[in-house]
């Protein structure tokens, strides 16, 4: 038994006893892996599509975009990108942030920041799939 400041009649394993995993981590550990393995293809097909779509006028661009296919993988790349970011960054944010109201508050805004830039690419989507 190790000693800490005063005597203590707990071993080290009891102290250290739920100051741990709060269970969430694999939750959190698997986000981030089923995402970048989702962005991977969705990643190789934007770009091929886009190398593709060089040139092209606007009108090719948007009925492009308004193939429900293509929406829905816009829409998945979408989603994906700005989960995975937004995973990595709460990583960043709570690995290197020390102190607790700043970390609180960066998380909020980033969460915020994730939510507001991912609906608006969300909808721009839907408007050009489905608005014209």
């Amino acid at each position: 038994m190790a000693t800490i400041g005063k005597k203590s009649l707990r071993s080290d394993l009891g102290r250290v006893r739920g100051l741990g995993s709060a269970k969430d981590g694999t939750h959190h550990w698997w986000g981030q892996r089923v995402t970048a393995i989702a962005l991977v293809p969705l990643t190789i097909w934007f770009v091929a599509s886009i190398v593709g779509l060089a040139g092209a006028p606007l009108a090719a661009l948007k009925a492009w975009v308004a193939s429900p296919v293509v929406a829905v993988l816009l829409l998945a790349l979408i989603v994906a990108v700005f989960q995975h970011a937004r995973l990595g960054l709460q990583v960043v944010i709570e690995d290197y942030v020390h102190d607790e109201a700043f970390k609180i508050a960066s998380l909020l805004a980033m969460n915020a920041a994730a939510l507001l830039l991912g609906g608006i690419a969300v909808l721009s989507i839907l408007k050009l799939a489905f608005g014209g």
